[in-house]
């Protein structure tokens, strides 16, 4: 799915919790354990959607919340709540202070994904579409599998992100780091070159005699999916 989700809490485990079962969707993940630090990475790296527990050493939830809110690249981004209270007086708080929806602890990580896919669903549609069509060539996410046409394409797990990836913004060129960043993330010992080898082996898989290549190289720029 690729969406960028920011986590806001102080707990451990669930932090742990919550980015592992997330990364496990295909989503990218970053954290912070403090409500000023998690105001300061947000605006440096806009996410898709934050994830914010009510509780924070520093100041509450429904502040950062509210921070977050009043500048104007941040205020659309969706905000699920993690919280042990369930009164309807506070959950009315923090409403009005633009929290989009609410978790109550504790919750089941299956909980977390379906209210997480929905919000992206309803204010990032074309990160959460199931099936994504470019051209003669299919990406179902539900069943991981590619097609080109009615021939189905076998490709690796990393040239499936790759590709995943691309058919999201078709024809926008990406450069090796761009790449690097959304498809490795936080991996190490990850060189640029690794983006030519995975692209390859993709541009091999999906090419069929007889039709269009559907990989572009752009000189000194990188690679976009193109006709």
């Amino acid at each position: 799915m690729g969406a960028n989700i920011f986590i806001v809490e102080d707990e451990k485990p669930i932090i742990t919790l919550l980015q592992y079962n997330l990364e496990k969707e295909g989503y990218k993940v970053n954290f912070s354990e403090t409500g000023e630090e998690g105001i300061q990475s947000i605006k440096k790296n806009v996410p898709d959607l934050v994830i914010l527990d009510w509780m924070l050493p520093d100041f509450s939830g429904i502040e950062v919340c509210k921070q977050i809110k009043k500048i104007n690249k941040l205020k659309n981004i969706p905000v699920i709540m993690l919280t042990a209270k369930s009164e309807e007086e506070d959950k009315v708080r923090g409403f009005e202070s633009g929290v989009d929806d609410y978790v109550t602890k504790p919750f089941s990580y299956k909980e977390i994904l379906l209210r997480v896919k929905s919000l992206l669903k309803r204010t990032k549609p074309t990160l959460v579409e199931d099936i994504s069509i470019f051209h003669d060539l299919k990406v179902d996410r539900i069943t991981k599998r590619i097609f080109r046409g009615d021939k189905e394409i076998k490709v690796g797990p990393t040239e499936f992100r790759l590709l995943d990836f691309l058919i999201k913004s078709p024809k926008r060129v990406y450069s090796r780091e761009q790449l690097l960043n959304n498809i490795w993330g936080n991996e190490i010992n990850v060189e640029a070159r690794t983006v030519d080898v995975h692209i390859r082996r993709l541009r091999k898989a999906i090419n069929i005699e007889g039709l269009p290549e559907l990989i572009r190289t752009v000189r000194s720029s990188g690679y976009s999916l193109d006709i």
